[in-house]
């Protein structure tokens, strides 16, 4: 698995790219705070504010909501975990979570290259679908993002 610490702006081009490459992320941990101030502000339910209330839940807990955990992997992604050379374009996906991330959970993306596809009508550049798992520190996974993603070709 490639750990790159490469600057976007120096990263990988669409020519650069193959099926089965792999990347990983540096780690991000997350605590209480985080989890409620997020929660506050851009997704207000109980499960993510109260911890007395999340106990009465499914969740059985306090848990981060999954946009965060979503925005905590974009983050991860465009600092360390996949080297694009134009940016992380996006074009749609698929987004699930299988599993709570909670407090003190520590977030690491594992990414992998499934398709690469030039474009026929746009020679500068093509289609990447890329399977990233974000991972807890027991290597349990708490989300997985299939993206298709726009990627420049060199020039």
């Amino acid at each position: 698995m490639l750990k790159v610490d490469t600057p976007a702006s120096s990263g990988l081009f669409l020519d650069d790219l193959y099926v089965g490459q792999r990347f990983s992320s540096r780690s991000h941990t997350i605590d209480e705070a985080q989890i409620k101030a997020f929660a506050a502000q851009f997704d207000p339910q109980p499960f993510h504010l109260d911890e007395e209330a999340a106990k009465a839940t499914l969740f059985g807990g306090l848990a981060a909501s999954g946009w965060h955990t979503a925005a905590i992997t974009m983050k991860l992604l465009v600092d360390s975990g996949l080297p694009l050379a134009a940016g992380i374009i996006g074009s749609g996906g698929e987004l699930t979570w299988p599993r709570p991330t909670r407090p003190g959970d520590t977030l690491t993306v594992f990414s992998e290259v499934e398709e690469v596809t030039p474009s026929r009508l746009r020679p500068d550049r093509g289609m990447v679908r890329v399977r990233s798992e974000t991972k807890n520190q027991n290597g349990e996974v708490v989300q997985v993002l299939i993206a298709k993603l726009v990627v420049s070709k060199r020039s």
